[in-house]
């Protein structure tokens, strides 16, 4: 029997621990969503419950210092893509730093208006399908509650134009102490690509209905028992251009180096253990990844040609979109839009 070195020992009793505190975590999200109710395919009362049973909240205690750290980036990443892009927004009135149970309310509210026209939808053994679907929606908000770092929210579906940003201090923290880099220097990186995000909608007034429409088409769709892939190509096709402008943006506007930041986030995105990897897989976060490198490849090109202010005519009307061919061919487009 092999005896393990102190340093061995340290690590052994290290994962052992983290593999019962995991484990007690989903024991707390499935005991919290079996005693679901009856009405709609999920009962987003115990998914909140379950969600944060499963997920520590993190810690908000931030000193003047930090609060005034997150001030100076917004501003600043505001300024700068005001200045790089050529494109004239405002930020969103709603700009919170977040723990993880904040995202987790913020996020329901989401899903919950996303999912509405499936509730009309007839089941088998529907306490069954709703326990599952509870569960499931319960551990997906809980491992993207402990992963993800900042949103920018269009609150799509929602009963008003407000427009939100977020974010997540105690994963944005977190994620820095893993790659061993500046938590400053990567707040600020993640705050230039959330205001990106809020660049783009509010510089294109038109691009929270146009994707709300897409979705919503596609969803009833599903729940007449139809699959339209042409709304559903659609959808993604602007969803790639909104994340790969996104993408270029940031990057060409952020006031620093950042390859080593980028190097070590994409590393991180392709390892994990095997319970992070089957989730970024069920999740679809590979596909997100290539809406990305796809989006930011198609508007580099076109930047290139051009100048990235010709890259912000994307947002002038819906018909300035790339179609899915276009990503892939961005001489077409600009032969097309002729920005």
């Amino acid at each position: 029997m092999e005896t393990l070195s102190p340093p061995g020992m340290q690590a052994h009793k290290d994962f052992t621990y983290s593999c019962l505190t995991n484990f007690m975590d989903l024991f707390r999200s499935v005991q919290a969503v079996t005693d679901t109710g009856d009405e709609g395919i999920i009962d987003w009362e115990s998914v909140a419950a379950a969600a944060k049973a499963g997920t520590p909240k993190g810690d908000l205690s931030l000193d003047a210092g930090e609060q005034a750290g997150y001030r100076e980036d917004v501003r600043d990443a505001r300024d700068r893509l005001r200045s790089v892009g050529g494109i004239e927004f405002d930020l969103p009135d709603r700009i919170e730093i977040q723990h993880r149970h904040h995202w987790i309310d913020a996020n329901i509210e989401t899903f919950r208006r996303a999912v509405e026209p499936l509730d009309s939808m007839p089941v088998a053994l529907p306490t069954v399908s709703r326990t599952l679907n509870s569960a499931t929606m319960a551990l997906t908000l809980g491992f993207l509650g402990r992963n993800v770092m900042g949103q920018y929210d269009p609150l799509l579906l929602a009963d008003s134009d407000e427009h939100a940003l977020y974010f997540l201090r105690p994963n944005i923290r977190r994620v820095a102490a893993e790659l061993d880099v500046d938590y400053p220097r990567f707040r600020r990186w993640i705050a230039f690509h959330e205001v990106a995000h809020a660049a783009e909608f509010d510089a294109a007034p038109w691009l929270s209905t146009y994707l709300e429409s897409r979705m919503t088409d596609s969803v009833t769709a599903l729940s007449d028992g139809e699959f339209d892939t042409d709304q559903l190509n659609e959808l993604m096709a602007a969803m790639t251009a909104v994340e790969g402008y996104a993408e270029l943006l940031m990057d060409r506007a952020f006031d620093d180096e950042y390859a080593d930041l980028r190097e070590k986030v994409d590393a991180r995105r392709s390892s994990g253990g095997p319970l992070r990897q089957l989730m970024s897989r069920l999740l679809g976060l590979k596909l997100k990844r290539e809406q990305y490198e796809r989006g930011a490849a198609f508007f580099a090109e076109v930047a290139d040609r051009r100048g990235l202010t010709a890259a912000s005519a994307v947002w002038e009307t819906a018909d300035n979109l790339p179609t899915d061919d276009e990503l892939d061919a961005p001489e077409q487009w600009l032969q097309r839009v002729d920005p």
